[in-house]
């Protein structure tokens, strides 16, 4: 839903909010029975196996780590739920009270993609994407604020209520 603010626009967010990959939960729930397992193994199997189950442990610890450090950095710039605060040059995303704020430099490209908005530096390498807008429209509003432009009519519908 957007609604227009003296000096841009809040928009209300559709998405669904990046929900935590299962397959991170499952391989760390294994790496928690491994740790119960090698703990067992310690006490129950000779010296020269329980050592070679604790190095599987710690590779495994390790990997899981990579693994969700990626998860991270791919998921970084992905912004589809939350109240967006639009102004010139400038987002705010507001996502369950987390408050990230974002400045464009000149060098930043808005291109619009259906009901997509993606924001790419000078060298193309994309910086946010940002989805969940209810229509195109509103999506269209958002890159002409972002750009400094006024909005018109072809941006968006304004409705009028009455009381």
């Amino acid at each position: 839903m957007l609604k227009l603010t003296d000096d841009g626009a809040k928009i209300t967010l559709q998405g669904q909010a990046n929900a935590a990959d299962n397959g991170m939960f499952w391989f760390g729930s294994a790496l928690l029975v491994g740790a119960v397992a090698v703990a067992m193994a310690m006490s129950l199997l000779p010296e020269r196996l329980a050592i070679g189950a604790l190095a599987l442990l710690i590779i495994g610890s390790f990997i899981f780590n990579k693994k969700r450090q990626q998860h991270k950095k791919a998921m970084s710039g992905m912004i589809s739920s939350g109240i967006l605060w639009v102004r010139a040059g400038e987002l705010v995303h507001d996502n369950l009270g987390k408050r990230e704020h974002i400045h464009l430099t000149d060098g930043d490209k808005i291109t619009l993609t259906g009901e997509q908005l993606q924001i790419v530096d000078s060298s193309d390498v994309r910086k946010y994407r940002i989805t969940g807008f209810e229509s195109a429209q509103e999506a269209k509003a958002a890159k002409a604020i972002l750009e400094g432009q006024a909005l018109t009519k072809r941006h968006v519908n304004i409705k009028m209520k009455s009381n």
